[in-house]
């Protein structure tokens, strides 16, 4: 994001259902990274984007006219949008700096991670590995419910394998903001890597990595999970999967190949409603669930080989 000309802030109201494919809707749009939150009272979903220049710009009416078509299209496929409410207002940058802080607070995950945003000043406790994340200009800050069980997974798993003198290779399959590959250097994965479809968000997660001095320990790459190899020799102790549920379950024996025996997945970005369809596919493919969290609108599970 420069730091000159006007900012601007497009935003839509909306429920946890429909938050994902709304997100997407103002990603392809504007071609720009969108962030949300959830207000914890009233469980209603904000997602919104920055924007310099002027893309957003003169244009309010036909820009919320035409999102208004792209929401329309998201009501056919039968999810509930809520209010729908859109929003394209320029703001002063010291009001979207602030913005943020009164929404995203530090997350620990018990004593071995904690993420804060910049601007905060909470020190880590001792042996506490830190990310400093900022929100607004990428995919992940750990707030939402699905990034939040994979980085509880990701530290559980680090323990286990603490315990046997382990490093454990991880994969990130959809990394977004990179959070989970950046949290897994951090901890002592090694190797780790980590790829998105999306250009902006490689760019982004190859940023964030470098700012937490992590960028010579992770791999971040552009990749298809469509288009990757059905065999591949090198196997992963924990790969991470935040995906859409249809594409999961499509893509299901490409992701798993990338399992070491007696390794993990973790499947998340997946609604209440889809993740029994997700679970068969990966239960047909050798693997159980041995983890399971439900939050909001979300479900999230881990996967082990069966005995």
């Amino acid at each position: 994001m420069t730091t000159h000309g006007p900012l601007w802030r497009v935003s839509i109201g909306t429920t946890p259902e429909a938050e994902e494919a709304v997100t997407e809707l103002l990603q392809d749009f504007f071609s720009h990274p969108a962030s949300s939150y959830t207000d914890v009272e009233t469980g209603a979903v904000t997602v919104m984007l920055y924007l310099s220049g002027g893309r957003a710009m003169g244009k309010k009416r036909r820009t919320a006219a035409a999102l208004r078509q792209r929401l329309a299209q998201i009501t056919t496929c039968g999810l509930d949008i809520g209010t729908g409410k859109i929003s394209v207002q320029r703001i002063r940058r010291e009001n979207w700096a602030e913005s943020w802080k009164r929404h995203f607070k530090p997350i620990e995950f018990g004593s071995a991670l904690l993420i804060k945003p910049s601007w905060s000043r909470r020190s880590p406790k001792k042996g506490q590995a830190v990310i400093v994340l900022d929100p607004g200009l990428s995919f992940g800050t750990g707030q939402h419910p699905t990034t939040g069980f994979c980085l509880q997974q990701l530290v559980a798993r680090h323990q286990k394998l603490k315990q046997r003198n382990a490093h454990g290779a991880f994969l990130d399959i959809g990394t977004g903001s990179g959070i989970l590959a950046i949290a897994a250097a951090k901890l002592g994965y090694a190797p780790v890597e980590a790829f998105d479809l999306d250009a902006e968000a490689v760019r982004i997660a190859r940023e964030n990595s470098r700012k937490n001095g992590v960028s010579r320990k992770v791999n971040i790459r552009r990749e298809d999970v469509m288009k990757m190899p059905r065999r591949w020799n090198k196997k992963y102790d924990l790969v991470c999967a935040n995906l859409i549920s249809t594409l999961l379950v499509a893509e299901r024996r490409r992701i798993v190949s990338r399992l070491k025996p007696g390794g993990m997945l973790v499947l998340a970005g997946i609604l209440k409603r889809e993740f029994a369809s997700v679970q068969v596919a990966y239960e047909a493919c050798g693997l159980r669930l041995v983890a399971s969290r439900t939050e909001k609108e979300w479900r999230s599970g881990a996967f082990c080989f069966g005995e």
